[in-house]
């Protein structure tokens, strides 16, 4: 007993291992240019060692994908607890900013995972499954707030979780072109107002905090507007 409990934990340390290093070398060199090969040479073992804990570099990706989702999940629900619907939304928004300028590398690593996963079917499924456990845990969070407060949802939670992963990738990909792209206030206000009535009474609403860009040179908006 004791051995093979050895044996087991020493699997489960050489998994850890492995991940960990797949995750380095996915961050360095992109989901295409990591290898297998690399991989096991960042986790000081053969490739016949990460062979027989994942089966490709997709599975490598896949299970880092899976770790993310659930770490995200029990953060959002930390972040929302005892939380009002209105107060919620603004510390999710802004913890998922946070989590998009920290963690850059990582937000565009899933854009492009994305990207190759829907040129191969089987993976494409994979990534669909993973894609709407994330949907379900955020759209869950969501429908509780609401009941919690006895408020109806302006429109059902999926659609809100679906459209606030939305952003999150585009916001991704426009900062990828232009960092200052989308400063986080607003992000807020726009996001506020998109999603209805999370605004609570006695603060600006998301119209009042949108103010309009004005006219620079050639009509065109001045560089402290929206842009």
């Amino acid at each position: 007993m004791t051995v093979r409990l050895r044996r087991a934990e020493q699997v489960e340390r050489n998994r850890t291992a492995v991940l960990d290093a797949a995750r380095r070398v996915f961050l360095d060199r992109g989901y295409g240019g990591a290898t297998v090969d690399a991989i096991a040479e960042e986790a000081g073992f053969s490739k016949g060692v990460v062979y027989s804990q994942f089966g490709s570099k997709a599975d490598m990706f896949m299970a880092l994908l899976e770790q993310r989702i659930t770490e995200r999940a029990a953060q959002n629900e930390r972040v929302a607890a005892g939380k009002s619907v209105a107060e919620a939304a603004r510390e999710l928004l802004l913890a998922a900013n946070r989590e998009l300028v920290s963690e850059q590398g990582w937000a565009q690593l899933l854009v492009e995972f994305r990207a190759h996963a829907a040129r191969d079917p089987v993976l494409d499924r994979r990534y669909a499954d993973a894609h709407r456990r994330t949907v379900a845990e955020l759209a869950a969070l969501l429908a509780g707030l609401h009941d919690r407060a006895g408020m109806s949802p302006a429109v059902p939670p999926q659609s809100m979780a679906e459209f606030v992963l939305a952003m999150a990738t585009g916001v991704t990909l426009e900062r990828a072109a232009n960092p200052a792209a989308l400063p986080a206030e607003h992000i807020m206000a726009m996001m506020l107002r998109a999603l209805d009535g999370v605004t609570p009474s006695g603060e600006q609403s998301a119209d009042q905090l949108i103010q309009p860009a004005t006219a620079g040179p050639a009509g065109r908006p001045d560089s402290g507007g929206i842009q």
